[in-house]
């Protein structure tokens, strides 16, 4: 069919649906980027995006993607031939890894299965190890888009703390920030890796570092070149609200209208928000009788939920069958899960009417799939939705 009527649910992890008033003030008129307009919209959302970060530190924003700002972070702190620890916790922390070494860093990889988030324990044990204060960084993922797995940094702080060990913190927060409640200056995290095209709701094309003081005195002994990404000719132009090369004027012209929708709704409520579509999500799967990828429900995320369709059934068949039936794109999954899994993106701009038309899709998939499964499950969703939002009510 070339035409498909209706709206598309674009229900991918990322990007997200763009909402209009974004789009809006993305499509205005281009502006001066040396001009005064420019300077009090650079001042403003400079401002403005610290906030989404939990934190009083420098934010950096760049015209690239997640990948850049991975980038950015890595060769910004450190030098060639330095020790970095990561941990395995899917596809996107084994990129993340793959980069580093690719830059000339040495990278030790803590192994995991793709099913659990970062283990603090292991990177304390690993620290400890490390009386000489070889490894520089650590660099870890918050939530991991690949498996719907969410860790707790806040313990992974605590775990360099106990081990008395210097290393940086970095984290990605790509697709968490603005889904997930995240605190980059109270973790103590130095640098926090963010893009624009999931909790932010923008289209992509714009990426974060969050910079603590710390990692700031590290980039000044920092022994890699860069230019496009160094912070300290960014940081001072962005000290009067501009950027050392022309930026994505457009993008953040939209960037501010998104900063004031979170606002408007209340970050807490955000993050309830997620919490709440997350959760129907899963008793929904969990109904239909599938596992989910993340197999401790600790570090379910909000942002996604990853589901693992049973032995001999194609994940990528049923996701084309729901985009031909129901003009719906789910997640595909990646790396030693592709074909395993199917992913179910409920962040950004979705409310839960978005979130019920979403699992009538798949389930209406399920069944023209042949997949075995326990009908029933968008009316276990909305069970839980409908309750939710009862006790919610009879709180105010």
């Amino acid at each position: 069919m070339a035409h498909q009527p209706g709206r598309h649910f674009l229900q991918i992890p990322g990007p997200t649906n763009t909402p209009l008033p974004v789009l809006a003030a993305i499509a205005k008129p281009t502006i001066d980027h040396r001009g005064p307009e420019f300077q009090a919209l650079g001042r403003e959302v400079l401002a403005g995006i610290r906030t989404i970060f939990q934190t009083e530190d420098p934010v950096i924003i760049y015209p690239a993607s997640g990948t850049g700002a991975w980038e950015a972070a890595l060769v910004n702190t450190l030098s060639p031939g330095d020790r970095v620890l990561m941990v395995e916790t899917g596809w996107f922390a084994t990129l993340w890894s793959r980069m580093a070494k690719r830059l000339g860093l040495e990278v030790e990889l803590l192994p995991g299965d793709w099913r659990s988030g970062v283990k603090a324990d292991a990177v304390e044990a690993r620290l400890g190890q490390d009386r000489g204060g070889a490894v520089k960084a650590v660099a870890v993922v918050h939530n991991e888009t690949s498996t719907g797995v969410t860790s707790d940094i806040a313990s992974v702080r605590r775990a360099l703390d106990r081990a008395g060990h210097p290393a940086l913190l970095m984290v990605d927060t790509i697709s968490s920030l603005g889904s997930i409640d995240y605190h980059h200056e109270e973790w103590g995290v130095d640098v926090t890796v963010g893009g624009s095209q999931k909790g932010l709701m923008l289209p992509p094309g714009l990426s974060f570092n969050a910079i603590s003081q710390k990692a700031l005195a590290a980039s000044r002994d920092a022994g890699f070149p860069r230019s496009f990404w160094a912070w300290d000719e960014m940081l001072a132009a962005n000290a009067n609200g501009f950027f050392p090369y022309t930026p994505a004027t457009n993008m953040l012209q939209g960037l501010k209208v998104a900063i004031d929708m979170l606002h408007d709704e209340g970050l807490d409520n955000v993050f309830a928000r997620h919490d709440r579509a997350a959760e129907a999500t899963r008793r929904a799967v969990r109904h239909w009788g599938f596992e989910i990828q993340c197999a401790d429900p600790r570090e379910y995320s909000s942002a996604l939920t990853a589901v693992r369709l049973p032995e001999g059934h194609s994940a990528d068949r049923l996701r084309a069958e729901i985009l031909r039936r129901s003009n719906l794109s789910l997640g595909n999954g990646l790396g030693p899960l592709a074909d395993r899994v199917f992913r179910i993106g409920h962040l950004g701009d979705f409310h839960d009417l978005m979130v019920t038309g979403t699992l009538s899709g798949v389930e209406m998939g399920l069944a023209a799939c042949g997949v075995p499964h326990r009908p029933g499950g968008v009316e276990a969703a909305m069970s839980y939705l409908n309750g939710n939002l009862a006790t919610a009510r009879a709180a105010e």
